[in-house]
Parts: C-alpha cells; structure tokens; sequence
C-alpha cells in the first residue's frame, strides 16, 4: 500500500490492526502453550477492536486533515515493511509475543507522534494527538493485561 496522506495512514494503520489480529487468532489454535494461547486470544480480540477504532477516526475526521500530505516520513523511515503475518507466534512464549506486538504498536506510535509534531494545521493536530493517544493508551493496556495473565 502507497502511504502519502493521513486517510492513507489510517487506512494502513487499520488495516495493520486487522491482519495483526487475524495472524494472532490464528496462532493462538496452533501454539502449544496454554498461556501463550489465551495471550494470542486476547491480544487477537484487543487488535480488531483498536482497528475498529482507527477505522472510525477515518470516518469521522475533517477532511481537511485527512487531505494532509505526510510522505516524506515514509521515505525517511520505513516501519512495519509488511502486514503479513510473517511473524511465527505459534512457536513463541508470551514474553516474546508481547515483545513483538510491542515493537509494531511503538512503530505506530513514533509515527503518529512524528506527524503530530509536523503538522501545521490545528485540526490535523489535533487528529494525531488523539490517534498517538488511542495508540498509546491500548498499548499500555494489552501490557498490563498480558502482565495479570501472567500473574495467573
């Protein structure tokens, strides 16, 4: 997907979140691990219910922001070069799944807060402080819930 406006963003950013969450549902019926599994669960239901999310900020902003052009980050700083599931969750333990599914989630919020810092509207500001504060926020819940999983 060619990323050069904030829609595209969001709809990369969707998008991400959905084949994230079908990868892991997916590798939550292979992994052996009885709590690696219920982690995948978990983290598959969280990843299509944050991408419902980012969808819904796509539909609701201005269209002015969605409008705002943005390639030069990707040029500079390539991130998550593919949304496929590439990555064998089936065969790792929870610490390294929430490893892996930190590092994408922090990829996306550098990218939000890099655009935030460059925009020169208020408006398409204001719509990635809200996106890097969804982002933010979701992250450090998945965290805190893998966390009490572990604690079980």
């Amino acid at each position: 997907m060619q990323v050069e406006t904030l829609q595209d963003v969001l709809e990369w950013t969707t998008e991400l979140h959905r084949n994230l969450a079908e990868c892991l549902g997916e590798c939550a019926k292979s992994n052996e691990d009885k709590r690696a599994s219920m982690l995948l669960d978990y983290l598959a239901e969280h990843e299509e219910r944050l991408a419902g999310l980012v969808d819904q900020f796509e539909v609701n902003a201005e269209t002015r922001a969605l409008n705002t052009w943005c390639y030069d980050y990707m040029d500079k700083h390539p991130i998550l070069r593919s949304t496929r599931c590439d990555a064998p969750f089936q065969k790792l333990d929870a610490k390294e799944i929430m490893d892996v599914v930190a590092d994408q989630h922090q990829q996306v919020i550098d990218l939000y807060r890099y655009l935030h810092a460059r925009a020169d509207v208020d408006t398409t500001r204001d719509l990635m402080e809200k996106l890097k504060s969804l982002e933010e926020h979701e992250a450090m819940q998945m965290t805190q819930s893998a966390n009490r999983l572990q604690d079980l």
